[in-house]
């Protein structure tokens, strides 16, 4: 009895550890938070987040996520933008970004209509669409970008630069 409850405890405990990260990111290689500095990333990393983004099947599942959180808000919150979960404007924001940003590696963090963008794109040109875009979902009231532009490097130029 004793062993199942130490496992129900841990298992409890890791589930809302995960549970807590706030942060909604567009790729798997995105900094875990808002506060990480970004690394430059590695031109296999682009190609393989960007081929994932511009899937069919993964804009489909984008484009789901986004109409279940809002069908969620008409239930529940009345279709109102004000008092939104915070976690459910990260999230739109995400799919919003990584179904237009493909080769980017963002990470949204949201606070009461407030949105933070931290990360990387490999163009001025997609920096410059973050704030429109996430300007489009239901609840966002301000914008701060923090992300910079950083093109991927081939691999051997990042072993250089870490040295």
């Amino acid at each position: 009895m004793k062993k199942l409850t130490s496992f129900l405890l841990g298992s409890a405990l890791l589930l809302s550890t995960v549970a807590c990260t706030d942060d909604a990111k567009t790729s798997a290689d995105a900094p875990n938070t808002v506060e990480t500095t970004p690394d430059i990333p590695e031109a296999e990393q682009v190609q393989d987040a960007q081929e994932d983004a511009q899937s069919e099947v993964r804009r489909n599942q984008l484009n789901s996520d986004i109409r279940a959180r809002e069908q969620r808000n008409n239930a529940f919150n009345s279709g109102a933008a004000q008092d939104r979960d915070s976690d459910d404007i990260a999230s739109e924001v995400r799919s919003k970004l990584e179904a237009n940003l493909p080769a980017s590696e963002l990470v949204i963090k949201a606070e009461e209509g407030m949105i933070i963008v931290s990360g990387t794109v490999p163009t001025e040109e997609q920096l410059d669409r973050i704030e429109p875009l996430a300007k489009e979902i239901k609840g966002v009231q301000s914008v701060n970008n923090q992300a910079i532009v950083a093109p991927a490097q081939p691999e051997e130029d990042n072993d250089n630069i870490q040295n």
